[in-house]
């Protein structure tokens, strides 16, 4: 206990200086930048003074943080039509929970608490029965490669060719999906899937929020069924 306690921090020490190294710098960059973008703002439209435009990014912020996006009009699709009320609620129950949406009035906020009270084990317990009848495919598949006068190489290939399959399913081919219809590059679709599936969600990327691009109706709902299997799978090849 002791090791495993000193290992765990000093991964989480690692981790904090490896981050520090990489963003902080770019941090200060962008900070810089956006103060620089203040300041000809300020100088192109002398009207207003230092205080309004504070007044203004402040609404910004609270637009951004009530989930409505400040670029577009009125006219942008709801954040609550259905498909984006099914894809929360998704994102609730996997306890991915992005960040960028939550309920604004009180009694959409209580009732999360007790849709997530009981949706978490819902979900726990769906997708340990999924994860069981994946299991038990896995385990036909074995009992096949298993059997006598088959090489070991037969077996290496039959276990690769499941881990293949559900890589390219879940890791692979959902960020050129993503990439095409967000307008994302790959990277940013690998790490989008990534940080869903591991249900880490920051909400820096989210799908179907850029108001400047027609979706299909279904189009978050579908993302949601793929992260319920994705989760699934996942977890399958952990327990492997």
């Amino acid at each position: 206990t002791p090791l495993l306690v000193l290992g765990y921090l000093f991964y989480l020490l690692l981790g904090a200086m490896v981050f520090q190294l990489l963003e902080k710098q770019a941090e200060t960059h962008f900070r810089d930048q956006f103060q620089l973008e203040k300041l000809k703002f300020l100088q192109n439209y002398t009207c207003l003074d230092r205080q309004a435009l504070e007044q203004f990014v402040q609404v910004l912020m609270e637009a951004w943080e009530k989930g409505v996006n400040p670029e577009g009009n009125s006219t942008n699709p709801s954040n609550w039509d259905f498909s984006n009320s099914f894809f929360f609620a998704g994102t609730v129950v996997t306890t991915i929970g992005y960040g960028n949406l939550s309920p604004s009035t009180v009694a959409g906020q209580i009732f999360c608490v007790f849709y997530a009270l009981f949706g978490v084990p819902l979900n726990l317990a769906f997708l340990n029965q999924l994860g069981k009848g994946l299991n038990a495919h896995l385990i036909t598949l074995e009992r096949w490669v298993q059997k006598p006068g088959r090489a070991q190489v037969v077996q290496t290939l039959a276990v690769a060719i499941f881990l293949t399959t559900g890589t390219l399913l879940f890791l692979v081919f959902p960020p050129l999906v993503f990439s095409y219809v967000e307008g994302w590059s790959y990277g940013e679709g690998f790490y989008f899937t990534f940080i869903t599936l591991s249900t880490i969600g920051f909400g820096d990327y989210v799908v179907g929020t850029n108001p400047n691009k027609h979706y299909i109706p279904v189009y978050r709902s579908l993302t949601a069924i793929w992260i319920v299997f994705g989760l699934a799978w996942l977890a399958l090849v952990f327990n492997v």
